[in-house]
Protein backbone atom coordinates (compact mmCIF):
# COMPACT_ATOMS: atom_id res chain seq x y z
CA UNK A 1 0.00 0.00 0.00
CA UNK A 2 1.39 3.36 -1.04
CA UNK A 3 1.67 5.99 1.69
CA UNK A 4 -0.17 9.14 0.69
CA UNK A 5 0.76 12.68 1.55
CA UNK A 6 -2.21 13.50 3.75
CA UNK A 7 -1.76 17.25 3.82
CA UNK A 8 -4.64 19.16 2.29
CA UNK A 9 -3.24 21.54 -0.33
CA UNK A 10 -3.80 25.28 -0.34
CA UNK A 11 -6.42 26.35 -2.86
CA UNK A 12 -6.54 29.54 -4.90
CA UNK A 13 -10.33 29.69 -4.87
CA UNK A 14 -13.46 27.67 -4.18
CA UNK A 15 -13.60 26.29 -7.71
CA UNK A 16 -10.16 24.74 -7.33
CA UNK A 17 -11.11 23.31 -3.95
CA UNK A 18 -14.38 21.94 -5.34
CA UNK A 19 -12.51 20.24 -8.21
CA UNK A 20 -10.02 18.72 -5.76
CA UNK A 21 -12.67 17.24 -3.47
CA UNK A 22 -14.60 15.92 -6.46
CA UNK A 23 -11.67 13.57 -7.16
CA UNK A 24 -10.39 12.91 -3.63
CA UNK A 25 -11.89 11.33 -0.55
CA UNK A 26 -11.84 13.23 2.75
CA UNK A 27 -11.14 9.88 4.42
CA UNK A 28 -7.68 9.89 2.83
CA UNK A 29 -6.94 13.04 4.84
CA UNK A 30 -8.49 11.92 8.10
CA UNK A 31 -6.14 10.71 10.85
CA UNK A 32 -8.03 9.11 13.76
CA UNK A 33 -4.87 9.29 15.89
CA UNK A 34 -5.01 13.09 15.85
CA UNK A 35 -8.52 13.32 17.28
CA UNK A 36 -8.87 14.96 20.68
CA UNK A 37 -11.86 13.89 22.69
CA UNK A 38 -13.73 16.83 24.19
CA UNK A 39 -15.82 16.68 27.37
CA UNK A 40 -18.29 19.22 28.68
CA UNK A 41 -18.72 18.13 32.30
CA UNK A 42 -20.32 21.35 33.54
CA UNK A 43 -23.19 21.50 31.05
CA UNK A 44 -26.48 21.97 32.80
CA UNK A 45 -30.00 21.98 31.39
CA UNK A 46 -31.14 25.46 30.51
CA UNK A 47 -34.42 24.99 32.35
CA UNK A 48 -34.81 24.21 36.02
CA UNK A 49 -37.98 22.86 37.56
CA UNK A 50 -39.27 24.65 40.64
CA UNK A 51 -42.24 24.23 42.90
CA UNK A 52 -44.04 27.23 44.36
CA UNK A 53 -47.14 27.47 46.48
CA UNK A 54 -49.77 29.95 45.34
CA UNK A 55 -53.28 30.58 46.59
CA UNK A 56 -55.85 28.49 44.73
CA UNK A 57 -57.75 31.56 43.52
CA UNK A 58 -54.53 33.01 42.06
CA UNK A 59 -53.85 29.74 40.23
CA UNK A 60 -57.44 29.64 38.96
CA UNK A 61 -57.11 33.21 37.64
CA UNK A 62 -53.79 32.38 35.99
CA UNK A 63 -55.33 29.34 34.31
CA UNK A 64 -58.29 31.43 33.13
CA UNK A 65 -55.99 34.07 31.63
CA UNK A 66 -53.84 31.39 30.01
CA UNK A 67 -56.92 29.70 28.56
CA UNK A 68 -58.06 32.99 27.02
CA UNK A 69 -54.63 33.37 25.41
CA UNK A 70 -54.57 29.68 24.41
CA UNK A 71 -51.23 28.97 26.11
CA UNK A 72 -50.24 26.67 28.99
CA UNK A 73 -50.57 28.40 32.33
CA UNK A 74 -46.94 27.55 33.22
CA UNK A 75 -45.77 29.44 30.12
CA UNK A 76 -47.88 32.43 31.05
CA UNK A 77 -46.45 32.35 34.58
CA UNK A 78 -42.92 32.40 33.09
CA UNK A 79 -43.82 35.44 31.00
CA UNK A 80 -45.18 37.24 34.04
CA UNK A 81 -42.07 36.37 36.06
CA UNK A 82 -39.78 37.54 33.25
CA UNK A 83 -41.71 40.82 32.98
CA UNK A 84 -41.50 41.50 36.71
CA UNK A 85 -37.79 40.62 36.84
CA UNK A 86 -37.16 43.04 33.97
CA UNK A 87 -39.11 45.76 35.79
CA UNK A 88 -37.16 45.15 39.01
CA UNK A 89 -33.86 45.28 37.17
CA UNK A 90 -34.92 48.56 35.60
CA UNK A 91 -35.70 50.04 39.00
CA UNK A 92 -32.22 49.08 40.20
CA UNK A 93 -30.57 51.24 37.55
CA UNK A 94 -30.52 48.84 34.62
CA UNK A 95 -33.34 49.89 32.36
CA UNK A 96 -34.59 47.35 29.84
CA UNK A 97 -33.40 47.89 26.27
CA UNK A 98 -36.01 49.57 24.15
CA UNK A 99 -36.15 48.57 20.52
CA UNK A 100 -38.06 50.40 17.86
CA UNK A 101 -40.97 48.54 16.33
CA UNK A 102 -41.35 45.79 18.94
CA UNK A 103 -44.55 44.96 20.78
CA UNK A 104 -45.29 46.42 24.21
CA UNK A 105 -44.10 43.35 26.13
CA UNK A 106 -40.72 43.53 24.36
CA UNK A 107 -40.41 47.20 25.27
CA UNK A 108 -40.99 46.29 28.89
CA UNK A 109 -37.98 43.98 28.83
CA UNK A 110 -39.75 40.67 28.34
CA UNK A 111 -37.94 38.48 25.82
CA UNK A 112 -40.02 38.06 22.68
CA UNK A 113 -39.40 34.31 22.74
CA UNK A 114 -41.04 34.09 26.16
CA UNK A 115 -44.27 35.64 25.00
CA UNK A 116 -44.47 35.31 21.24
CA UNK A 117 -47.83 33.53 21.16
CA UNK A 118 -49.48 35.29 24.08
CA UNK A 119 -50.80 38.35 22.29
CA UNK A 120 -53.47 36.73 20.14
Amino acid sequence: MKKMDNRIPEFKDEDEERAFWATHSPLDYFDPNRINRVFFPDLKPSLKSISIRVPSDMLAELKTLANKKDVPYQSLAKVYLARQIALERGSLGRSPRKKRGHRAHARQGVPASASQDLNR
